[in-house]
């Protein structure tokens, strides 16, 4: 898949994820379409987020829009992608709060443009959808971790 000029706001999920970056988005023939538009081409823990469905049902966009953020939920989920993907999802959502969805989707679209062929590079195993290009590698625990001197 390559990455689009602009991204759109709908791909950014009420917990702070850029589902344009997301590994199930980037190499599935039918991609999703993001976590607030239909559950079609969406894995099965997409279409049963806890997360989604306490957003939708409080009336908010995202979740930083509660006055109980950031709540077990997201506590768990930040914990998980800080040591699987070295990223922070409640760091998106402040940039989003801060400076604006528009702002954040333009850094996140140099962040994760695959420098040698224009895809997207996955935020889950740090490979581009379209030439596997490696941003990071993997060592012996299946970890990712950066390779020197490539990437931000």
């Amino acid at each position: 898949m390559k990455m689009p000029k602009t991204i759109e706001p709908s791909m950014f999920a009420p917990c702070g994820m850029n589902c344009m970056v997301c590994y199930k988005h980037c190499y599935h023939k039918k991609p999703c379409a993001g976590c607030l538009n239909s559950d079609q081409g969406k894995p099965e823990h997409c279409r049963r987020c806890r997360i989604k469905d306490c957003v939708q049902a409080k009336g908010f966009d995202y979740c930083f829009a509660c006055t109980e953020y950031p709540c077990h939920q997201i506590k768990n989920l930040e914990k998980s992608y800080k040591e699987r993907c070295e990223t922070s999802l409640m760091e998106n959502s402040k940039v989003v709060k801060e400076r604006g969805i528009e702002a954040f989707l333009r850094q996140q679209r140099e962040r994760y443009l695959c420098p040698r062929c224009g895809g997207v590079i996955s935020l889950h195993d740090a490979e581009c959808s379209e030439c596997q290009y490696m941003l990071r590698e993997k060592n012996k625990n299946s970890d990712l971790k950066k390779i020197p001197g490539v990437g931000k």
